[in-house]
């Protein structure tokens, strides 16, 4: 494409123009019908296809400045910009060039999503910044409020009304994500979380070896982390851990074990994570310690080794959404940190040793779903032979007291990931013996009374090219996989639980969907009789 546009560009001795243009030179052709419009040739303008090939497009607003509980040795603090984020990351550059406006924030990264070419139907939007939980809750529901507004296109009253509207608006907030510290959940934090909307939690989890959090001051202990995480996922939250390797008084052995310890405890259990090495930075008390030889960060060898050895013990039900921070290498003094293509050099090393990591990020999809399995018609898609071919998988695991199915469409290698649900029988409604086994009787109630003697499913999501919620594509969304997913679900809680309902944890702008499959909203769920 690039090289038909400069030929182009020489042979009109005009200068080469951007995709972005030539997208808005070609929705204007097609808008007045002088053009038919054209799939392929919106996928070759694409700009940076990657942001919409996983099903939504994530947008990001970042909080304002504000106080954080927290003392915490490796974490930055610059004057106008919430602790923990500094000057040059991506997201802190826009929310400062718009006053923290999340109004703004969220409308300016939807037209630049358009301008690229992306459908922006399926919003996963990210708050970040600081602990939300310290936060004013004034400031809280305001906050989130605009975000509404700004994909609804225009003002509500209040916050209910705005979440009313986005059940049909053009850009629908499916997921919903706040981040903050494990000791700040509590039952009425998680009560607030669901009337706001949020879907899913990032825990600043950091480590989980209580000597380690005291030396960086984190202020509390891995009890809170453990019952943070039971507490949400009671209440069908997806969990999210960030990890900080080369914490100080932690090393290569150490963390290794941390990540398995992860994944074969029972208490922890992350559903995604995100691994930010420790970055050194002038604006954090860690300098100091560094500058006197009392803190050493890892050679760039050691780091690369320790997060192939993380992947390799990554379990099929969890996503590494992320590898290091986008913070410039400029602003860190010393460490592998610095290197921000981590994530491209480890694939392209894991690539060369002929292994596959396994986590959900590297199974996604993505653009590898053939146009030649699918034809359209005249009445609509006729039978897709590549989706007929996939195969279902089901995976049960132990997660604080109570039980997690995991059920995915994938190809029989388990290479290629379509589609997935998390279903969870909480801890409340079938409590574990010590040896993992069911006593099949409720040992005390559910702490949110709507929930009680019923299964949640936590997460229904597929993967591949975002497809408009309205339209039919060449993309594996759009083709009842997500149908057939809650169908099994339903039928699991049915046949082989004593239970009474099955709950879904959704996001506001996904309710309609779930209401076509005999749904009905209720208490900031979704919810059907089996």
């Amino acid at each position: 494409m690039a090289s038909l546009k400069r030929k182009l560009a020489k042979k009109n001795k005009s200068s080469c123009p951007s995709n972005v243009e030539l997208l808005k030179v070609y929705h204007k052709l097609v808008k007045n019908k002088r053009i038919p419009r054209s799939e392929k040739l919106e996928n070759l303008l694409r700009t940076r296809p990657i942001r919409s090939l996983s099903g939504i497009v994530n947008i990001s607003a970042l909080t304002k400045p504000y106080p954080c509980p927290g003392r915490c040795l490796y974490c930055p603090i610059e004057k106008g910009i919430p602790k923990s984020y500094v000057s040059g990351e991506p997201a802190v550059e826009r929310a400062k060039a718009l006053n923290y406006d999340p109004y703004l924030q969220t409308k300016k990264r939807i037209e630049m999503l358009k301008n690229q070419g992306h459908p922006t139907d399926k919003i996963e939007l990210r708050i970040v910044g600081g602990t939300w939980s310290y936060y004013p809750k004034n400031y809280q529901t305001w906050f989130i409020k605009k975000c509404f507004d700004a994909a609804n296109d225009r003002f509500s009253k209040n916050l209910k009304m705005a979440q009313k509207l986005n059940e049909r608006a053009k850009n629908r907030i499916i997921g919903l994500s706040v981040e903050t510290r494990p000791d700040f959940i509590n039952i009425p934090e998680i009560k607030r979380l669901r009337n706001l909307g949020v879907t899913m939690v990032e825990l600043g989890v950091q480590s989980i070896y209580d000597n380690v959090l005291k030396l960086n001051l984190r202020g509390h202990k891995v009890e809170s982390t453990i019952l943070a995480t039971k507490l949400l996922k009671d209440a069908g939250f997806k969990v999210l851990y960030q990890m900080m390797p080369n914490l100080l008084g932690s090393n290569p052995r150490k963390d290794k074990q941390m990540f398995k310890e992860l994944f074969l405890n029972p208490g922890f259990q992350p559903d995604l994570l995100k691994i930010y090495p420790c970055a050194l930075l002038k604006e954090a008390s860690l300098y100091n310690l560094w500058k006197k030889r009392k803190y050493r960060p890892y050679s760039r060898k050691t780091l690369i080794n320790l997060i192939k050895e993380i992947k390799k013990e990554i379990p099929f039900y969890v996503r590494i959404q992320r590898i290091a921070r986008d913070i410039s290498s400029k602003k860190i003094v010393a460490g592998p940190a610095k290197i921000s293509n981590m994530r491209q050099i480890i694939a392209e090393e894991i690539k060369k040793e002929n292994w596959q990591c396994k986590c959900i990020r590297c199974r996604e999809v993505r653009e590898n779903y053939p146009p030649s399995s699918s034809r359209f018609s005249g009445t609509g898609l006729r039978k897709d032979k590549l989706i007929q071919k996939l195969k279902l998988f089901r995976e049960d695991y132990d997660a604080s007291g109570g039980k997690e199915i995991f059920l995915t469409y994938e190809d029989k290698n388990r290479e290629r990931l379509y589609g997935l649900l998390r279903l969870r029988i909480p801890s409340f409604v079938l409590p574990l013996r010590r040896d993992g086994t069911s006593e099949g009787k409720p040992s005390q109630k559910h702490f949110l009374p709507t929930l009680r003697n019923s299964a949640i499913i936590r997460e229904v999501h597929i993967y591949g090219q975002l497809v408009p919620i309205s339209e039919k594509r060449i993309a594996p969304q759009h083709r009842g996989l997500g149908k057939k997913l809650i169908k099994e679900a339903e039928k699991i809680i049915k046949k082989g639980f004593n239970l009474d309902k099955i709950f879904v944890i959704s996001g506001v702008g996904a309710r309609n969907y779930y209401r076509k499959l005999g749904y009905k909203l209720k208490d900031n769920y979704m919810a059907k009789d089996v």
